[in-house]
């Protein structure tokens, strides 16, 4: 049996069809990167078809990105009428341009009469069809088995044909789905075994959902049954429960069962990863997820913080930095001290855990979480943050103040919309100057951008680049009310690099001018930085460094 398991990403495709999340284009290439940079072996792009321009959009794009993973595009077999050169599903899936296509086709009777509203037999020619014409166009296709498992309990035989049909069309990989998530380890190992021994030597793989709470088990499971590809979503996200939930899979995989996934030296990225998502869907981080969760290895009990201090396998069944958490005893407020760390490395590899600046940064990071801040998908607000505490940037701006004036009028006429506007008035100082500007706006957010941009462009022209890609909300106490504090993180792009940038307040106004400010302190710190480094690099070379 071999060691390496195959890590398939849906996050991107089944992820978003979770209820409440919703990816802009920005969102998808900025996960794929991620994602990338995590080590997973597919990244399933989406479903590209004319009716889906965001993804239609995100495979033009992501080409650009430079990604070592696979992306992977996904669709159905073809349609029962069509030839597969003439089906447009299977057109699609060739116009995303991918190596890989992952397709997916019937194994129950009662989806193949019920649903395609076709033959048995009709429905295995589908398959072996569709997989054949992808493979001699040059494609790796990953056949995805729907509703495998229930099929299987309802005709075993007719259910493995389908397997077989898709190995006679040249799959590389037979991905068996639990589609209704109502699977459970005990049934899903047999079945397993039977799928394998009808695939011959073509691998199998899983896709768990997690409406039984089974996803991650069964994933795990079918690893141990042989398979050798597992399908999963970052966070579990997905369609009414959820998919397997990968930032428990992989570490299971690799930490249990000794099985090679994104590796060891990448595992310690899960966490953030992890975060990183949450805040990019709008989702609050859930704090109890296994191996990811900031409460995984939070120690409260005094019997069990006595015990941990002589020695922490007491109460804890893997070691907390393996996934990039920490250990973390509640009574002394201790937080965030491993990521933050770990954090300062990316913008700074030489810097040592014991410089004093480290601790520094930490404090400040540790002061503003218990405010509210999050910095995992606001890269930008976290490394002006480090640099305004080493010393190596100065902002070359100063808010001074803002004030905000709103109007709605009613409708002029039935079924019409009602007319509102927003008016920005701000101040900022640069240079010992105090700039005063108005700007008006599609609400206020929108009015203090423009102003804020139109008070600093006279002075630093390439703000003009800069705009706005995506604005999230969170309210984060709902006990206080009205008075509750909100989290804002925004994105912004400059045409050649996105960032985020997080603000916090009592006040979502306030919380989106601290962000916005940010944001714009960002653009031109890279541009400082971005003349410092040459500069710093030829003094080096004349010296003989």
């Amino acid at each position: 049996m071999s060691d390496r398991v195959e890590i398939y990403d849906s996050t991107l495709r089944d992820g978003a069809q979770a209820e409440g999340i919703t990816y802009s284009l920005e969102d998808k290439l900025l996960i794929a990167r991620r994602l990338d940079e995590l080590g997973v072996d597919y990244i399933e792009g989406g479903w590209p078809n004319p009716t889906n321009p965001k993804d239609l959009a995100f495979f033009e794009r992501v080409g650009e990105l430079g990604l070592s993973a696979r992306v992977t595009a996904f669709g159905s077999t073809r349609r029962p009428t069509n030839a597969p050169e003439d089906d447009a599903t299977l057109g699609t899936l060739l116009q995303a341009q991918t190596q890989s296509v992952a397709v997916f086709g019937k194994s129950w009777d009662l989806h193949v009469t019920e649903v395609l509203k076709t033959t048995r037999e009709t429905n295995l020619e589908l398959i072996e069809d569709s997989v054949g014409y992808l493979v001699a166009e040059g494609r790796e296709v990953i056949y995805d088995a729907e509703h495998f498992f229930d099929g299987y309990k309802a005709d075993a035989e007719y259910a493995l044909e389908t397997l077989r049909a898709a190995v006679r069309g040249g799959a590389r990989i037979l991905a068996l789905c639990d589609t209704n998530g109502g699977t459970i380890p005990s049934e899903l190992v047999p079945i397993c075994a039977a799928a394998q021994a009808a695939a011959g030597d073509t691998s199998i793989g899983i896709h768990a959902h997690n409406d039984s709470g089974m996803g991650a088990a069964n994933s795990v499971a079918a690893v141990e049954g042989g398979a050798t590809q597992v399908q999963g979503t970052f966070n579990g996200y997905g369609e009414r429960c959820g998919n397997a939930n990968l930032c428990t899979v992989i570490p299971t995989l690799e930490l249990k069962l000794g099985k090679r996934t994104i590796g060891p030296e990448k595992l310690g990225d899960l966490m953030v990863c992890s975060r990183f998502l949450s805040e990019i869907a709008n989702v609050a981080h859930d704090h109890r997820q296994p191996y990811v969760g900031e409460s995984a290895y939070a120690h409260k009990g005094g019997v069990h913080i006595d015990a941990m201090t002589k020695d922490p396998r007491c109460y804890e069944h893997a070691d907390p930095e393996a996934t990039g958490n920490e250990r973390r005893y509640l009574v002394s407020d201790q937080s965030g001290g491993g990521t933050v760390v770990a954090k300062l490395g990316r913008f700074f590899p030489a810097m040592n855990k014991k410089d004093p600046i480290v601790a520094q940064v930490l404090n400040e990071v540790k002061h503003l979480e218990h405010e509210g801040y999050q910095f995992e998908a606001a890269e930008g607000s976290f490394e002006l943050l480090a640099r305004r505490a080493m010393g190596l940037y100065e902002d070359m701006f100063t808010t001074v103040s803002y004030r905000i004036e709103s109007r709605k009028d009613r409708p002029v006429a039935p079924n019409t919309a009602a007319s509102e506007d927003s008016q920005a008035i701000v101040k900022v100082e640069v240079g010992g100057e105090i700039l005063h500007t108005v700007a008006e706006g599609d609400g206020p957010v929108n009015a203090i951008d423009r102003a804020l941009r139109k008070a600093l462009e006279g002075v630093y022209p390439s703000l003009a680049t800069v705009h706005l890609e995506d604005y999230k909300v969170r309210v984060m106490s709902s006990t206080d009310g009205t008075a509750a504090r909100v989290r804002v993180l925004i994105e912004s792009s400059d045409g050649e690099d996105v960032w985020g940038t997080v603000g916090v307040s009592e006040n979502v106004i306030e919380a989106s001018w601290i962000a916005l400010a940010d944001s714009l302190h960002y653009k031109l710190m890279r541009e400082v930085m971005a003349k410092a480094e040459p500069a710093a690099a030829i003094q080096a070379a004349a010296s003989g460094s």
